[in-house]
């Protein structure tokens, strides 16, 4: 395409504009977009940048991260979905307008619960470190400056005369002991005067926690701001279906509704139970009781599998007045939090059984607690003995206290899956334990859906297809039929694993 001399120099100075607009690749998204745009590009956006981040979340709990398996598989779906992946390239602008927008977009539609703000952050967080790690030392040095973050590189010399030791040669930078807690808890910084002397090399962590804390902060702010944009007919529809995209299989429709009789759970428990149902199972038929904590992971797990609202009761009460509950009691004081979670009481909201992610981010367990993820949060030589009284190989016992060792708790328990079903390779990525319950029956049922356990197949038919009919009428419709492709095929996307 030709141009005229006022023409290249008005295309010119749009180029320098939008250089000086994204001047790096890496950004820490302080500012939204101020332009206009599509509502088939605004869907667009945000379907690849959720097809990004379900990769992430993937490839997280599939292969340690930063290895080169890890790098490479995602760098190839940064490629693919037109995501920034090479420091200030020169032609990359479209992919950074996207990144830009499309991280707002998201940030719109995953600002709307605990949960949901969990998620998006952790796997933000995740492509930030791939990418903060992607840059070179000086490209380091040159986004520290862009985002305010510029330290004071002090010379070794100068720590070892603070440390009264002889030496010199290197640096690191000085910075406030509040933003190295995690680096001087493991001993990887030398502290003086108020300060914590960090290696360039770790540096990361420092960016990382400082990137957390404004992020975390955004989406609280975010979240305020919802009822202005819930208000919208356009948008509402499309950031719901979004925000229900995130974890795969919505785990509080009871698919297995029936199909499941209370004398089979011990036999299931062994069977197919991750590590921490089975647990909280063994100690439920042990003590009789569980506190809290462990009857609502356990008790949504329970829902999630196929008990309907009425074992449950049944289920509880039987195990709770053979310990040093009554009858009268329980009925209460433990019957009404059962219906609860069932959406039959109070706010009458369903709630969804814990995910991985919850159970290892939140409310770790105290003294005679036995919730919680195991490979997270017990100790490794216990962790150890009830992995033998399982019988699992000294072998894969060293295998998976090594994924522990280097935190990578859903890859011990993925590496648990295996272990106990004598599988080399599981084939998908382990984020849910009620996704461990149902892969683990395919594998021993050969592929085939559990069998329905009583016969009322006419009320749990017509229960499904009223809740198909439910789930089809509120999918969003979009004003334009490219829009509606990009909608149908990502459902198809999370229903992959």
């Amino acid at each position: 395409m030709e141009f005229s001399s006022r023409a290249r120099l008005k295309h010119a100075r749009l180029a320098g504009d939008r250089r000086e607009q994204y001047p790096h690749s890496l950004q820490f998204y302080l500012e939204p977009p101020m332009e206009s745009i599509s509502l088939v590009e605004f869907e667009s956006f945000a379907v690849d940048r959720l097809k990004l981040l379900k990769v992430i979340e993937n490839l997280g709990v599939s292969h340690v991260r930063g290895t080169d398996v890890y790098k490479s598989k995602l760098e190839s779906e940064l490629r693919k979905l037109k995501f920034p992946y090479r420091a200030l390239a020169e032609d990359d602008y479209e992919a950074r307008r996207k990144d830009h927008i499309s991280h707002f977009i998201l940030r719109l539609a995953y600002c709307q619960s605990e949960d949901l703000r969990r998620w998006f952050l952790q796997q933000e967080m995740d492509l930030f470190r791939y990418r903060f790690n992607e840059l070179t030392e000086s490209l380091m040095q040159k986004f520290l400056e862009h985002a305010n973050l510029s330290f004071e590189a002090v010379s070794m010399a100068r720590e070892r005369d603070a440390a009264g030791e002889p030496g010199g040669g290197g640096g690191s930078p000085p910075v406030g002991l509040a933003d190295a807690v995690d680096l001087f808890r493991a001993r990887k910084v030398f502290i003086k005067d108020g300060f914590a002397y960090v290696p360039f090399k770790e540096i990361d962590v420092i960016v990382l926690n400082n990137y957390r804390t404004k992020l975390s902060k955004a989406l609280a702010l975010t979240a305020r701001s919802l009822p202005s944009i819930q208000s919208d007919e356009r948008l509402q529809p499309l950031l719901n279906h979004l925000s229900h995209s995130y974890v795969g299989p919505d785990y509080s429709i009871q698919k297995n509704t029936g199909k499941i009789s209370l004398e089979q759970i011990d036999a299931l428990s062994v069977k197919s139970f991750p590590l921490c149902m089975r647990q909280l199972h063994r100690a439920l038929r042990d003590s009789h009781h569980l506190r809290h904590g462990g009857r609502m992971q356990y008790g949504l797990f329970l829902k999630g599998i196929g008990l309907t609202l009425e074992q449950a009761l049944e289920f509880w009460k039987k195990e709770f007045i053979r310990g040093k509950v009554d009858a009268d009691k329980f009925d209460k004081g433990y019957a009404y939090s059962i219906r609860h979670s069932y959406g039959k009481e109070g706010r009458r909201t369903d709630y969804t059984p814990y995910s991985c992610m919850k159970i290892i981010m939140s409310n770790p367990p105290s003294q005679g607690d036995y919730h919680g993820c195991p490979f997270r949060h017990s100790d490794p030589e216990l962790l150890k003995q009830k992995l033998q009284s399982y019988k699992i190989p000294p072998s894969g016992i060293t295998q998976v206290l090594e994924l522990v060792k280097g935190v990578h708790y859903q890859l011990a328990c993925q590496k648990f899956f295996e272990l106990t079903h004598d599988v080399d390779d599981i084939g998908f990525s382990l984020n849910h334990p009620n996704q461990y319950f149902t892969e683990s029956q395919k594998l021993l049922n050969g592929g085939r859906e559990l069998k329905k356990e009583f016969n009322n197949s006419g009320n749990f038919q017509q229960k499904n297809n009223s809740q198909e009919s439910t789930n089809s009428s509120s999918t969003p419709t979009s004003s334009n039929a490219k829009a509606d492709t990009e909608l149908e095929g990502l459902e198809a996307y999370f229903t992959e694993d």
